[in-house]
């Protein structure tokens, strides 16, 4: 599930930013403004690339603390086989 979201919102990243991309490239500017807009907006991306990645890894740490929570509460209840 979570790695379907990340998906679409990887995805979703991706078109914005080749839209933007082309939408630069397409506008009448000077060479080194059109660098600079897209130097600044590439780093934009970047950082939210790097905080879904921070985001993503908080989760997946939350949910093996939840998980190993879950098999020790599993492990106390079970009983021993007695011979």
């Amino acid at each position: 599930m979570y790695m379907k979201t990340a998906n679409v919102i990887i995805g979703f990243a991706a078109a914005a930013l080749a839209g933007a991309a082309i939408g630069m490239l397409l506008a009448p500017e000077k060479g080194s403004d059109l660098q600079r807009k897209i130097k600044d907006e590439a780093n934009k991306w970047i950082d939210e690339v790097k905080k879904l990645v921070s985001n993503g890894q908080v989760l997946v740490r939350e949910t093996a603390d939840d998980a190993d929570e879950e098999l020790e509460k599993i492990k106390s209840n079970l009983k021993p086989i007695e011979d």
